[in-house]
Parts: structure tokens; C-alpha cells; sequence
């Protein structure tokens, strides 16, 4: 794959989310995880051509994310390889959300690649996740976004893991530069009471969205609601749904959200508001289709 305008470059982590199997006590499931992975797969899903930079190893979880990657569609030829094994995330959900505690170091999952040179080959570049905090890859991370964010549509969701293991602050400097690189931001409530403690996270939206960002904030079963510069917010209800399942909820809904903002074959920062609420429902849509059951990919819209 080469790229073009309706493209999206993909950089991040792909990784093994090790999840609690229900009635099995302390049995835990291997399951395709990493946050930019899971918009890779999502973004081929609903028909949007992607290319996914991460770091593949030589062990069999890093072939079963392998087969998953090219299965859904996703070009995976600018990922970095080596011999190392695959990251670990332990998932523990409870009352409060899912917290991890990971397994990274000496991992061939944030060995990534040097892809700043590639930025201008794609429509958008979407960054995120446990990558843009975690060295060596958060180097890598942090040269695709300057190079797109000059080239190209940056795209960036902190996703700040509520995790046990990286620290409450770990990479939080590294996430707010990335968001004010970023020529759209997507991020949960959560996130940005994390990356801005104590400021109002719409508040917080209305300031990044002054410096002429398109900015999408999350509020799970609250819906979503879209901010630019020039024009009043935009709310969406949240898709109703029976929820089996959250995990990868809001990659789906990255995936939705991009995939509509290069629906007419290039990316754009600056939609009409009817384009904003016909984004935000997709996006909702793609979401719902996730927690109506177990797995992260989103399931294809009915006649799309």
C-alpha cells in the first residue's frame, strides 16, 4: 500500500490483552489488544484503506496479531520486526472501568519504525495509546506526528490507560504536546481530566478547539460532542445498546469518527455541522457494535 489521500497511517502498539474468562475464576483469555491496533483493524472493517506501523516479534502472539492485522485488511509492510516477544497487558476490570497492569520492557512491541518520512503519503496519520509514552517507540511516535501534523491530518487519542503499573502521571506531558500538534483530537472525559487535572474536560475542549483543531470528546453511555473553533458544539446520544463488552469501545469509535471525516476521499479538520453530527453518529454506531458483544472490531454498518 502506498498511501494517498484517503488513507490513514496508523502508528502504535500492537499488543496481547490477557482478559478475565467469565465463570473461570483466575483463567484469563489472549486477546488482540493495543489501542492503535485495534483503529487499524476497525478502520479496514469499515472499508477505509490503512497501513499499521508497530513493531511485530517472533513468538506466536505476535503472528496471531499478525494474521488478525491482514485478515481484516490492513496493510502491515512498514512495520518494524524482530526476535523479541510480544507485550502483555493483564486486564482487571472492575466496578470503576478496566485497569492493566502491563508487560513491556524488552518487547518487540515498541521497537517501532521510523515512518516520519511516510506522513505525507497518507490523508491522516492517527497516533495514541501506550506507544506515545513508552520509549523507544514515544520517539518514534513523536517524529510521525511532527512530520504529519506539518504534511499531512494529524490525528491523536491520548487514551490514558487507568493502569497500575506506568504511574498516574507517566507520559502525560508527552500526550498534551501530541494534542496540541494535533489537527483533531479524540479523547473520553477521563482523559482529559487526567492529562488536565483539575480544569472542566469541556472547557479544556473549547481551548484546544480555539487553536483550530476539530475536537471530539467521549462520554461513553452520555454520548459525544464535537467542538471547533467557528461554531457552536455539536452532541450526539450514545447508540443504545445491551453492553456485553467496552474494551476497545473507543478505538471502534476512532475508526467510525475517521472513517467518516474521509468519507468523500480526503481528510478534513474543519466538516460542516451537518457533517460533524453524521460523524458523531457513525462513530457512535461503530462503538455500540463493539459493546453489543465480545471482541473490539466493529461491525459493518447494515448497506454500507
Amino acid at each position: 500500500m502506498t498511501g494517498g489521500p484517503g488513507a490513514v497511517l496508523v502508528v502504535g502498539e500492537a499488543l496481547v490483552d490477557l482478559v478475565p474468562v467469565a465463570g473461570d475464576g483466575g483463567v484469563r483469555a489472549a486477546q488482540f489488544g493495543g489501542a492503535p491496533a485495534n483503529v487499524a483493524v476497525g478502520l479496514a472493517r469499515l472499508g477505509t484503506p490503512v497501513s499499521f506501523a508497530g513493531g511485530l516479534g517472533g513468538d506466536g502472539f505476535a503472528r496471531m496479531i499478525e494474521e488478525r492485522l491482514r485478515a481484516a485488511g490492513a496493510d502491515v509492510t512498514l512495520c518494524g520486526r524482530s526476535g523479541l516477544p510480544t507485550a502483555l497487558a493483564v486486564a482487571e476490570p472492575d466496578a470503576g472501568g478496566t485497569g492493566y497492569h502491563f508487560h513491556l520492557q524488552e518487547t518487540a512491541t515498541f521497537r517501532l519504525p521510523d515512518v516520519s518520512a511516510r506522513a505525507a503519503g497518507f490523508g491522516a496519520v492517527y497516533v495514541g495509546g501506550l506507544a506515545a509514552v513508552v520509549e523507544p517507540a514515544a520517539s518514534a511516535v513523536r517524529e510521525a506526528a511532527r512530520a504529519a501534523a506539518r504534511h499531512s491530518l494529524l490525528v491523536v487519542d491520548p487514551n490514558v490507560r487507568r493502569d497500575r503499573t506506568l504511574g498516574a502521571d507517566h507520559g502525560a506531558a508527552a500526550l498534551r504536546e501530541l494534542c496540541r500538534l494535533a489537527h483533531v483530537v479524540k479523547a473520553s472525559d477521563e482523559d482529559l481530566e487526567r492529562l488536565w487535572p483539575g480544569a472542566d474536560p469541556e472547557e479544556t475542549c473549547r481551548e484546544l478547539a480555539a487553536g483550530g483543531r476539530l475536537v471530539v470528546l467521549t462520554r461513553g453511555a452520555r454520548g459525544s460532542t464535537a467542538y471547533t473553533a467557528t461554531g457552536p458544539p455539536v452532541s450526539v446520544p450514545a447508540t443504545p445498546v445491551e453492553v456485553v463488552n467496552t474494551i476497545g469501545a473507543g478505538d471502534a469509535f476512532a475508526a467510525g469518527l475517521l472513517t467518516r471525516l474521509g468519507a468523500r476521499g480526503s481528510f478534513t479538520a474543519a466538516p460542516d455541522p451537518e457533517e460533524v453530527r453524521d460523524m458523531l453518529s457513525a462513530a457512535s454506531e461503530a462503538a455500540a457494535s463493539v459493546c453489543a458483544r465480545a471482541g473490539t472490531e466493529p461491525s459493518v454498518p447494515a448497506g454500507a
